[in-house]
């Protein structure tokens, strides 16, 4: 009986041994995971997402592997198209090239309301609107989607021109780290003389000239909101630009400086309104450089 109860007191010594080492073991699992609890994250693409009510107001969004809130921006890109015309789409031609520079990043791309010449619909500021529901949006869902609140945001043409009437307008809306615009339109009242096109296209959009709506505008321009603590800005334009021409970025350049703003600007020989494909590797290349410093 004594040697039974000898065996019975070893077998559950054993089993104790057992269950503490096996509850140690999943607690360690546990503990390591958690130390990493986003590396197995997959990329994920997300198309056609609503940021608000209206039908334009849709978006892409491409997120990383392995994203975390800590280690993973979100670049934003406006397209172009003269406020009328465009899409989202637009994007896509730059992914790889963007993703190859900006490692770790997020990538987002919007529709905004596009002005209607026939029916008058969608004037200013239905745009400059919906980049704010946009960022507000993005906003919102940053720890959902485990990125970081730090955006970037982008634009070609008009996209470049609503990226830096947002930067500079609404700072406080969306926590914007710096801005990249390609040949964007930056003082309307300077650009509504250009051409029969910018003065059909922003007559419509603002309901009159300069001279009839100064206020108007002025309200639309991103070089009226540069101050010392506007962000930094990195922009790029063709010297044969015959659509939007270069003086639009030589009186934001100037506008920057005046206001001690960091900035940089590139002039790129022989192109016009819309770079060769080949062209813009080296300027990402170079926008992610600027960027990096600002982050």
């Amino acid at each position: 009986m004594v040697l039974n109860m000898y065996k019975n007191t070893i077998k559950l010594f054993w089993k104790s041994c057992l269950y503490i080492i096996a509850i140690y073991a999943l607690s360690s699992c546990i503990s390591d995971k958690d130390e990493n609890p986003t590396e197995n994250l997959a990329a994920l693409d997300l198309f056609d997402q609503s940021y608000g009510a209206e039908q334009n107001q849709i978006f892409d969004i491409y997120l990383p592997a392995g994203r975390s809130i800590a280690e993973t921006p979100l670049l934003i890109y406006i397209h172009g198209g003269a406020w009328v015309e465009g899409s989202k789409e637009e994007f896509n031609q730059f992914r790889q090239a963007l993703s190859k520079e900006f490692t770790e990043y997020a990538f987002a791309s919007i529709n905004y309301r596009l002005y209607n010449f026939s029916q008058g619909n969608n004037k200013f500021p239905a745009q400059e609107d919906d980049v704010i529901e946009a960022l507000s949006y993005f906003q919102s869902k940053a720890s959902e989607w485990n990125i970081s609140d730090k955006l970037i945001l982008a634009g070609a043409s008009a996209g470049g021109h609503l990226a830096l009437l947002h930067a500079y307008k609404h700072p406080t809306v969306g926590n914007v780290r710096a801005v990249i615009a390609f040949f964007p339109p930056t003082n309307l009242a300077e650009l509504y003389d250009f051409s029969f096109f910018t003065q059909t296209g922003l007559s419509g959009m603002l309901g009159g000239n300069p001279k009839d709506k100064p206020e108007a505008f002025a309200a639309y321009s991103p070089i009226t909101f540069i101050n010392s603590k506007s962000v930094p800005t990195i922009f790029f334009h063709g010297t044969s630009d015959i659509i939007v021409p270069i003086s639009q970025s030589l009186l934001l350049k100037k506008a920057l400086i005046d206001a001690g703003v960091k900035y940089e600007f590139t002039e790129v020989p022989n192109q016009g309104h819309g770079f060769t494909l080949d062209t813009y590797p080296n300027l990402f290349q170079q926008a992610a450089k600027f960027v990096k410093k600002q982050m």
